[in-house]
């Protein structure tokens, strides 16, 4: 019985119809931008595995660093007991950070990340409370087309859409706005205001919302959302899980804005893609909220694995190999790429629309069928794409890549080679 015989008695996959799915593709090793399948043969992983791996796969570097980890402390209880790992991980962390976070908080995913974000800005104004009869601020505000995640607080503050139509009822209560325009930023500046004093915070993905369809946006007029949220003391969080870690040219996409955010979530390229990591990183201001006597104001919450220490080292191999002065040469050589080859896309292409891009992401739609995710081109892009070698996978009929930054110059031109034939 082959893999994938064996895989289909057993498994059940994410984000994927069951009923007459295509075959999974077995995938036996990786390395560098490249899967190679049982068969030996390879497909460049120009999505870098759902966006996770930074510097390719099977990396000598962070694998070592995990392997000697391993020998030496793999998993304690975070609560009461510290290591090394976690700590060096947090100080790291917090010198390329906005310069307001002050406090790192461990979780293991990105949605777990937005999870506790949620949570630890509610119950913020839940501990501000001065007695038990004064109202607290619950409401949060997020942007329309968001998508935080799929635990029920991150699906709460996320669009609804095909990913949360199942449970429409219940999910809290959100203010949802749409992404700030010209045309519209009076409207959303005045949502605020007519709420302000109810809302809790303010979640958004900064420039990128990702699983939303790649929808860029103008970070002058985030800045000014966020400054309006601001003048009523909103807390402001920024869901970084995707546009960490020099996806949008900069290591964070907060660098393109004067207002910083009270909280930043974390995970995907945290790790290098090599380990589940959440962060959820926080300013003093939030975190001086549970410094108290009063025990009923301490934040419970926690995971199994919270500061895993093999997790942290493999952020901090990835760390290394991140901040050397090579990959962020890499990371510029790849925004100058995609720039150039975004211009060739809009005079070449006449079956596309809304060519983009930001940093080490391009994205574009197709001109067939209706622009959502269950448009079947999606489907039939992956599939072609496969059988030239390349690996993406269109959110719909929005076609993007993401690649890791090791690509080379040769395996990205045969990646922008397949979407002129799209």
């Amino acid at each position: 019985m082959t893999l994938v015989e064996r895989d289909r008695k057993v498994i059940w996959h994410p984000f994927t119809q069951q009923k007459n799915m295509l075959p999974p593709i077995p995938v036996a090793k990786a390395k560098g931008s490249l899967l190679f399948d049982a068969d030996g043969r390879e497909y460049i992983d120009a999505i870098s595995s759902w966006w996770v791996n930074l510097h390719g796969h099977a990396h000598p570097h962070i694998a070592e660093k995990i392997y000697q980890q391993a020998l030496q402390l793999e998993q304690v209880i975070f609560a009461g007991f510290t290591h090394e790992p976690a700590v060096q991980l947090a100080e790291k962390l917090l010198r390329i950070l906005p310069e307001n976070i002050s406090r790192i908080f461990y979780s293991d995913n990105g949605s777990t990340s937005t999870e506790v974000a949620l949570k630890m800005a509610i119950q913020y104004w839940w501990n501000k409370k001065e007695n038990e009869q004064s109202p607290s601020r619950t409401k949060i505000l997020a942007f329309n087309n968001a998508y935080h995640g799929d635990t029920f607080g991150a699906m709460s503050v996320s669009d609804r859409s095909v990913f949360t139509l199942a449970f429409h009822n219940l999910l809290f209560e959100v203010i949802f706005i749409d992404t700030p325009t010209q045309d519209n930023i009076i409207s959303i500046k005045n949502t605020i205001q007519q709420h302000g004093q109810q809302i809790a915070a303010f979640i958004y993905e900064p420039l990128v919302q990702g699983a939303g369809g790649i929808n860029m946006y103008d970070a002058v007029l985030l800045n000014e959302v966020i400054n309006t949220a601001r003048q009523y003391n909103i807390i402001c969080i920024a869901d970084e899980v995707m546009t960490g870690f020099g996806r949008t040219g900069k290591l964070f996409a907060s660098e393109y804005l004067y207002e910083k955010p009270d909280i930043v979530c974390l995970s995907k390229g945290l790790t290098g893609g090599t380990m589940a990591l959440g962060v959820t990183a926080c300013s003093n201001t939030i975190y001086n909220a549970y410094v108290t006597s009063n025990k009923l104001k301490t934040f419970f919450h926690g995971h199994s694995f919270t500061a895993n220490p093999l997790a942290c080292t493999a952020a901090l191999a990835s760390l290394d190999l991140l901040l050397t002065t090579d990959c962020l040469k890499k990371i510029e050589w790849i925004c100058k790429m995609n720039h150039t080859y975004s211009a060739q896309l809009k005079q070449e292409k006449t079956n596309i629309k809304n060519v983009r891009v930001l940093g080490t992401i391009l994205a574009f739609e197709v001109l067939e069928g209706a622009d959502e995710y269950l448009n079947n081109i999606s489907t039939i892009i992956t599939q072609k794409a496969l059988e030239q070698g390349v690996y993406i996978r269109p959110l719909g009929n929005t076609v993007y890549i993401m690649p890791p930054y090791c690509i080379t110059e040769s395996e990205l031109q045969k990646v922008y080679r397949f979407m002129l034939q799209i």
